[in-house]
């Protein structure tokens, strides 16, 4: 028999209560328990006037785009749409069924106004840490570092060679992104490096390539990662350069530590983060054991003896030869914090080894950085088993980033400029966190909420 809608639209009265119809095991749930943006109002009541018309609340505001980085919703636009007609939105964002949703234009309008100016993400990521700190998710024994790059807002297509004159400081060219770009340039001063292109939309964006791909301009979204559950303690958005996310690793080590108390034991990294400054930083200024790989290029591939092949006497501070000769140093630090070690001219021309150890200079010189000891450290600890796990619990960082890009979609930003970029990648770390308490702290039996976190 074929069956027909009994339920018609002529009712004039209906009882709707719309928690009823959020499924228990909602992935919007779980974050709710933990999301407490109580003291949002007054972070934000210094940028708000108290006259004039009323804005926005802004706590709809941030339940709004965490719901569009939960579920990867990249489009203002769209998102307001979605919040209109989704029901498990409209719960989460405190909407009821009659509940207007803001328009994208005036979404936006705030958004990219005083959300900026205030570091209302950065305060509510803060706060998220702070709950994940409570829960229990973060055990402060060992931090890893890393980075990922990001596509910019910005065509491959168009920009002007970095050698070029161009009068960036031209009204016509005043968006907000370039207004970023030359105040950075006011407090740094000209870039050290020159650039081979610059983007006219995002010139803070660097020109960059994954390998084997296209080259495009894009920011680097750098992560420090509590290896216990894989909690994102801080978050720092710096152009596509190796020298820019090296360094955001201090600013984000020191700022973790002056707003949480928190200091690793430990911190895990890849190569890039293993040059002797760093690694003597770690070591002599901030006592943490460095679980990164040496940069060391110290090793011959001419057949000829490498420094590892001297024996240096810290005692005396000189180096041994392979034949028991000497090398000394005037103890003069040069401009790239290396101190050079010269064997004597006279020992090496009667020596026998010498074809072997300096063929084409008069005597052998070596080069040690004056943070050494630090390296040693690094070089001992990678021969630990704890350093074997360390190895491991990288991948972690890794996950956080496949997940950024192929869960969340934050594969490109539609925000620009340095301001634009933190903002995205604060949102993004935000709702990865509170993906994970959802998922590690909901009680067994929520299947698909483990499905869907």
């Amino acid at each position: 028999m074929m069956g027909q809608q009994a339920d018609g639209q002529d009712r004039l009265f209906y009882s709707f209560n719309l928690d009823d119809y959020v499924p228990l095991d909602h992935l919007l749930r779980g974050i709710d328990r933990f999301l407490d943006l109580g003291d949002l109002r007054r972070h934000l009541e210094p940028f708000y006037s108290h006259t004039g018309r009323p804005s926005i609340d802004p706590e709809l505001m941030v339940r709004m785009l965490i719901v569009g980085y939960c579920f990867g919703i990249r489009s203002e636009r769209r998102l307001c749409e979605e919040v209109h007609l989704n029901l498990a939105y409209r719960w989460f964002c405190r909407l009821s069924l009659e509940g207007k949703v803001p328009d994208h234009s005036s979404f936006s309008k705030n958004r990219h106004g005083r959300f900026r100016d205030s570091g209302a993400f950065r305060h509510v990521f803060e706060g998220v840490v702070q709950r994940c700190m409570t829960e229990g998710l973060v055990g402060g024994e060992g931090f890893a570092i890393d980075a990922s790059v990001i596509k910019a807002d910005a065509n491959r297509a168009r920009g002007t060679p970095g050698n070029d004159a161009f009068d960036w400081r031209d009204p016509k060219h005043s968006t907000r992104a370039v207004r970023e770009y030359l105040a950075a340039l006011d407090v740094d001063g000209e870039p050290t490096t020159e650039r081979k292109a610059i983007s006219p939309t995002d010139p803070a964006a660097r020109w960059t390539s994954a390998p084997g791909g296209p080259a495009f301009y894009g920011y680097s979204t750098n992560y420090l990662v509590d290896v216990d559950a894989g909690i994102i303690v801080d978050v720092e958005a710096t152009p596509a350069f190796r020298t820019d996310e090296v360094n955001a690793t201090r600013t984000m080590i020191e700022r973790v530590e002056d707003r949480f108390d928190l200091k690793p034991e430990r911190l895990i990294g890849d190569m890039a983060y293993g040059a002797a400054p760093m690694l003597g930083w770690l070591v002599e200024d901030k006592l943490i054991e460095p679980h990164i790989p040496v940069w060391d290029k110290s090793e011959r591939q001419d057949g000829t003896f490498s420094r590892s092949d001297f024996v240096f006497d810290a005692e005396r501070d000189r180096y041994i030869c392979p034949d028991g000769k000497y090398l000394s140093t005037t103890a003069q630090v040069h401009s790239d914090d290396m101190l050079r070690y010269r064997a004597s001219t006279y020992d090496c021309q009667a020596c026998a080894l010498k074809p072997k150890c300096c063929p084409n200079t008069p005597a052998r010189k070596i080069s040690r950085s004056v943070h050494e000891s630090a390296r040693d450290v690094a070089r001992e600890l990678a021969k630990t088993d704890r350093y074997r796990q360390s190895r491991r619990d990288r991948k972690k960082v890794e996950m956080l980033f496949a997940h950024l890009k192929r869960i969340l979609k934050l594969d490109r930003l539609r925000l620009r400029g340095p301001s634009g970029a933190q903002d995205e990648f604060l949102l993004a770390a935000t709702a990865q966190n509170l993906r994970r308490m959802a998922k590690w702290l909901t009680p067994a039996g929520s299947g698909a909420l483990q499905a869907t976190a």
